[in-house]
């Protein structure tokens, strides 16, 4: 499976969402990282064909997607930020209606509902109530209906929004399964999403890919160095307004900061191994010398 945008635009009147975007992928998992409002929901939406372009193609092994219709939404299998359901539904009947929408047959369908309940972990929940469930589990409710036609492509919206560290863990678990045989691409601002889990990442801002590549490579890209020291309480906001300070952590002796800087920020700092949440901070946080000093 192959997808590719061939300089993807979207405009909203004066405002771009999307700019000219040109990408590839295969099969694997990709992560989409930036801030609320970079345009990665627009371009999902796009991928998803439920945006049409200003400019620019989307290709999937190689036909245009809008001249694919229906044939390239039936390899496609989408959660959205906000999925829709009825409460009153249980978890199964509620799988079992999005089947029939998708025009999945009854006997395909149960079989297939039967086996994603027990993938994502909802096999004792199946009776349950969609109401009933808690954030994780409607989580796990809305991956099973994105692969109830058991997709090519599985484009996933900011899918561990509101979600505990254990429920996190167990989708990334859960997303690395699914990715097997299929393409993935996975939306977040949520950095450890898709640090462990991403072949490729792509740091998106304000509608352009500003840098992409694995991990490592995005890692190894950042100019600054990382550092670690410990200074008086009294002395954090001098630092904060001073350079950009990835993490804190306070003690009754002082507070231990994690600085990103060219050169060493203090003569006790000692150099630290950079992380992608570095990298995120670096390209995406405050600037050093903003009026809010909090970080």
């Amino acid at each position: 499976m192959k997808i590719e945008l061939d300089h993807l635009t979207k405009n909203f009147g004066e405002f771009t969402a999307v700019d000219h975007i040109s990408l590839a992928m295969n099969n694997g998992v990709y992560g989409l990282l930036g801030v609320n409002g970079a345009g990665k929901t627009t371009l999902m939406r796009m991928l998803c064909t439920l945006l049409r372009p200003t400019e620019g193609t989307i290709y999937c092994n190689g036909r245009d997607i809008w001249e694919m219709d229906s044939e390239y939404r039936s390899l496609l299998g989408y959660l959205p930020q906000e999925f829709g359901f009825y409460p009153e539904f249980s978890v199964q009947d509620y799988l079992l209606y999005i089947a029939a929408l998708k025009g999945i047959r009854p006997v395909v369908a149960k079989k297939r509902v039967k086996e994603l309940l027990v993938k994502v972990g909802l096999a004792k929940a199946a009776a349950h109530k969609m109401k009933k469930l808690s954030g994780g589990m409607k989580r796990r409710a809305g991956i099973a209906q994105a692969m109830l036609n058991d997709p090519q492509i599985l484009i996933l919206d900011e899918p561990t929004a509101g979600l505990d560290p254990n429920e996190r863990i167990r989708f990334r678990n859960l997303i690395s399964e699914l990715a097997e045989e299929r393409l993935v691409l996975l939306s977040t601002h949520i950095v450890s999403d898709v640090e462990y889990i991403a072949n490729e990442i792509w740091m998106m801002q304000e509608g352009r890919i500003v840098h992409q590549g694995t991990a490592k490579k995005i890692i190894d890209s950042m100019p600054e160095a990382v550092w670690e020291c410990m200074v008086e309480k009294r002395m954090v906001s001098v630092f904060a307004k001073k350079y950009k300070i990835s993490n804190m952590k306070t003690d009754q002796d002082g507070a231990i900061l994690r600085i990103i800087s060219q050169g060493k920020p203090c003569e006790q700092a000692k150099r630290a191994e950079a992380t992608l949440e570095d990298v995120f901070l670096y390209y995406f946080g405050e600037k050093a010398g903003d009026e809010n000093d909090t970080i």
